[in-house]
């Protein structure tokens, strides 16, 4: 006879967490072989135990048959940096005017420290990540953001070359993108990180885009999260000013994305452990996704 027991209590534990495993398999089946892209800031990157709970999420996709691409932010901690070094920063419309002492500071930052703390939290946790910039294989090819003020070395995609994503999901690695392009001359530039996940997911016509943000999701004018809303249903909420401010760009992020071919895009709260599990493998979600209007047709 067994000296261990398991009370009643332990055992409703143990088939809670069963239930939790039999409702994701219907998921993990449907989504294997799918590519995701998943934009990383914000408080999930900044907080210890976030960023342990994302490295694991995102070994578990690629454990499972999901292809994971990370694309990170790092706006607080260049400004910690050029803190440090005394340098000023000045902003226009939420832009970070980028002079070329700021855009190796910058570059530094992105592509160096943050970008390989990122990979070596993933291969703790049993994945194989591998860290790039835009630059790397001129996966993001950038121009100049034409602004009515001269932002300096502030860019936007031109180009996403993907080739090397292709290589490195053959190889079953997972790569960790620093929102860095390089220009016709070489010269870097500094770009937005959803801007440049959402222009990876288009070009690799991935199925989700997940967009770690430190909200919700996108909120009704009572305050209730919206779970779902199609490309007709998101622009509407941006004219009749149901969402306003920093989610505004997000959703053209999102609706973007999905003009260009990704399945859906989902804005999420990375302030949540595991929000993407919840999100990819549980009935109701965690977030608000963005989908392609339904054809007349359909």
């Amino acid at each position: 006879m067994s000296t261990s027991t398991v009370n009643s209590l332990e055992r409703e534990v143990l088939l809670s967490k069963t239930q939790v495993l039999v409702e994701a398999l219907p998921y993990m089946r449907a989504f294997s072989g799918s590519t995701f892209v998943v934009k990383y800031g914000g408080h999930a990157m900044g907080e210890e135990h976030l960023a342990a709970d994302f490295a694991r999420d995102v070994v578990l996709l690629k454990q499972i048959g999901i292809h994971p691409v990370v694309v990170h932010g790092g706006g607080p901690q260049i400004e910690v940096m050029l803190d440090k070094l005394h340098i000023k920063s000045n902003f226009v419309h939420g832009l970070r005017v980028t002079d070329a002492e700021t855009m190796s500071v910058v570059e530094m930052v992105l592509s160096g420290r943050l970008n390989k703390q990122i990979v070596s939290a993933i291969n703790q946790q049993g994945g194989l990540a591998v860290g790039l910039s835009g630059k790397d294989g001129k996966l993001i090819q950038a121009t100049k953001l034409h602004h009515t003020t001269d932002l300096g070395y502030v860019g936007e995609p031109a180009t996403i070359t993907p080739h090397i994503l292709d290589t490195l999901r053959e190889s079953d690695m997972i790569p960790v993108i620093a929102p860095v392009g390089v220009g016709a001359a070489g010269e870097s530039y500094n770009i937005n990180a959803d801007t440049v996940a959402g222009a990876i997911a288009g070009a690799l016509e991935a199925q989700r885009l997940l967009m770690l943000t430190d909200v919700e999701g996108v909120l009704d004018k009572d305050g209730r999260l919206i779970v779902e809303m199609t490309e007709t249903q998101a622009k509407m909420a941006i004219s009749t000013l149901t969402v306003t401010g920093g989610m505004i760009p997000k959703i053209h992020t999102c609706l973007d994305a999905v003009g260009r071919g990704v399945e859906a895009a989902v804005i999420l709260d990375g302030r949540v452990p595991h929000v993407i599990l919840l999100e990819l493998f549980t009935i109701h979600g965690a977030g608000t996704l963005i989908k392609k209007d339904r054809s007349p047709s359909a």
